[in-house]
């Protein structure tokens, strides 16, 4: 077998991104130059393609347990931690974005950071974006954590927070674990209670955004609010 220092330059991963541009490679090749070599009967390339397909894909790889990750052929510590680097910075970018001037009126922004922070997450989790007047984000809070399936909601925990940053407006956001992101009966009793009681301090509930496996649901966008 080939090694890729065998290739033609052309097809070599390092050789590509400095010729071509970071744009330019596939998603195992990114992988490859991460992982800088393969593993015993496969070069790099061919190592970072298996670990995409068993873990449909490059998020889903950044986004598995370390406990699973371990269990791969090739996968130490080092080249966990590797890809736990990568995926929170990623995030911290995210955020980044989002606290810059509009970033809380692009819909897909924060679709997109909500997804990085809670698609991952083995439990569900009940999260809490604090915006100030222009929209901006104030704080990130991952409030309440629960079961398989449950996490309890309690609106005076939530009026707390945005009273101590002083916020004008909110957005809530929880994953289900089972990966089905379309809202539950319980999810829209807890929403309807938690816009009533904001209004009461003058507070816009903003969105509430479902993460799954899929596509986030808005409850904005299913004229849930």
């Amino acid at each position: 077998m080939a090694t890729v220092k065998q290739w033609p330059v052309g097809e070599r991963p390092r050789e590509k991104l400095a010729e071509m541009g970071v744009t330019a490679l596939s998603d195992a090749e990114l992988l490859a130059i991460l992982l800088g070599t393969g593993v015993r009967g496969k070069d790099v390339v061919t190592y970072a393609r298996d670990l995409m397909a068993e873990y449909d894909g490059i998020g889903g790889l950044l986004a598995a347990p370390a406990e699973n990750l371990l269990q791969q052929q090739g996968m130490g510590p080092a080249r966990v931690m590797q890809l736990q680097v990568v995926m929170e910075i990623s995030r911290r970018y995210l955020a980044w974005q989002l606290r810059r001037d509009d970033g809380f009126t692009q819909p897909s922004m924060v679709r997109d950071y909500l997804t990085s922070q809670l698609r991952h997450q083995q439990r569900e989790v009940f999260v809490v974006l604090l915006l100030d007047s222009q929209h901006r984000l104030l704080k990130y809070v991952e409030l309440f954590h629960g079961t398989i399936n449950a996490a309890p909601v309690y609106p005076r925990e939530i009026i707390k927070l945005v009273m101590q940053f002083n916020a004008a407006a909110v957005i809530l956001a929880h994953n289900h674990p089972s990966g089905v992101a379309e809202p539950s009966q319980a999810d829209q009793r807890v929403t309807e209670r938690l816009k009533k009681a904001l209004s009461m301090i003058d507070v816009a509930l903003l969105d509430h955004f479902v993460i799954g496996s899929g596509q986030p649901v808005s409850f904005a966008e299913r004229g849930l609010l």
